[in-house]
């Protein structure tokens, strides 16, 4: 492995994609695509975040939620280019079709995580009518779903080689973090496990959810569903401070510890890339660095 180099100062963030890598830089996202003949489609484009023209936006918590919903839209453009790119059918949706899509993925998350587990615990009222008992029994039901929901989808065989460029995208990542050439040599040895993955974030929003709504009291069922409704763009916000935190300090032996749940689940989301993958992943992320960095980088291969 080379020399290691300073590292650097800006985050770049991730997801794996159809046959490909989408990455976000400070000013640039690009989406790399293996195309079937073999070669690589790389697209980008500039960075359009409200958090710039909003300065506001950047303050804690607010910035959490932010970039969860622009995640969100960003990624399912990304899929769905990369599934045209696959010769897949579809189209890649506009403005008007990604919010409807997000909507859709919002209520199927509220049916399935908040509406459905606080619904059941009908069945162990008789048992207790303590709310603080109901609440956990109800968060430890929502983390069931969830961790299910995971294997079930890790098990599926179209989805493997999306998690093998999910392992792609954080091996790259972690290549770049430690200010390493950015080449399929440097970034093999790392781990395919991240502080700042998306799986773990969402591992983080489970457990601190759980702590949130167990001093809610039990009031009616739908008050208890627009009650978790309401406070979830603040569990994000708060969630996403700490994976940021997280992933500055990930070597703290108390963080490392902290977080280690969303890094064990990350085993299922996950899978170990070839050097084709890593060739795509490094694409990405290079047409999203600055272009000093990226000159620094020493990348000289020919995709």
């Amino acid at each position: 492995m080379s020399e290691k180099k300073t590292c650097p100062s800006f985050t770049v963030g991730g997801q794996a994609v159809i046959e490909g890598v989408m990455m976000r830089g400070p000013e640039k996202l690009a989406v790399a695509c293996r195309l079937p003949d073999g070669s690589i489609s790389l697209e980008v484009r500039p960075v359009n975040s409200l958090r710039q023209r909003y300065p506001v936006l950047n303050l804690p918590l607010l910035r959490g939620v932010v970039v969860l919903f622009e995640s969100l839209a960003d990624g399912m453009k990304a899929l769905a280019r990369s599934a045209q790119l696959a010769g897949e059918e579809g189209e890649e949706p506009d403005g008007k079709e990604t919010a409807l899509t997000i909507a859709a993925a919002v209520a199927l998350a509220v049916g399935l995580f908040i509406v459905i587990p606080t619904w059941s615990m009908r069945f162990l009222h008789s048992l207790t009518a303590d709310p603080l008992r109901l609440n956990l029994a109800e968060g430890l039901l929502r983390l069931a779903i969830f961790l299910i929901y995971i294997a079930a989808i890790s098990s599926m065989e179209d989805i493997q080689r999306v998690f093998q460029y999910h392992g792609a995208e954080h091996k790259s990542i972690y290549a770049y973090e430690a200010g390493l050439p950015l080449t399929p040599d440097s970034a093999r040895p790392f781990t395919t496990l991240h502080p700042r993955c998306g799986t773990n974030f969402l591992m983080i929003v489970m457990l601190i959810s759980i702590f949130s709504f167990a001093f809610l009291g039990w009031p009616d069922l739908l008050t208890r569903i627009l009650s978790r409704v309401l406070l979830m763009p603040v569990i994000a916000g708060i969630s996403y401070e700490v994976i940021r935190f997280a992933g500055k300090h990930a070597a703290d032996p108390l963080v490392h510890a902290a977080i280690m749940p969303g890094l064990l689940l990350q085993k299922l989301t996950t899978r170990q890339p070839d050097d084709s993958q890593l060739e795509v992943a490094l694409a990405a992320l290079k047409a999203v660095l600055p272009e000093k960095v990226a000159d620094e980088s020493k990348i000289g291969e020919k995709f």
